[in-house]
């Protein structure tokens, strides 16, 4: 008998994710640079023919980075609903959620350096 109403707000559970999403590509400048970098490795990738598993791990550092803009920006709205005016411990809030971005981002060039940079350095040559 809760079955459409459970639906119902399964749907309104995505809708609102999405929702989110756009937020962050419409607000956060970086997260173009994070949808870039996520096109150029996706088509490296496919041009390279790289295997599966090398797919696999591409994807959790391509997630990780997504996750911790998301994150992020979540933490800076709710540092700004909470603390509207300037203090020490809200832009440490901030400040170490950047970090977390760019630990991420850091983390995944090394990956995609690991994987694409002998395929591509190979496919350069021949």
């Amino acid at each position: 008998m809760n079955e459409p109403r459970r639906s119902h707000s399964r749907i309104q559970s995505f809708k609102h994710a999405f929702a989110g999403w756009c937020y962050v590509l419409r607000t956060q400048r970086n997260a173009w640079i994070h949808l870039v970098a996520t096109l150029a490795v996706i088509i490296a990738g496919l041009i390279l023919r790289i295997k599966t598993v090398e797919w696999a791990i591409l994807a959790v550092a391509i997630g990780l980075v997504w996750t911790a803009e998301f994150v992020n920006t979540a933490l800076e709205a709710v540092v700004d609903l909470a603390s509207p005016e300037m203090h020490p411990l809200a832009r440490v809030g901030k400040d170490v959620g950047a970090a977390a971005v760019l630990i991420s981002a850091l983390l995944a060039v090394v990956v995609g350096l690991l994987i694409l940079g002998p395929a591509l350095v190979e496919f350069f040559i021949e």
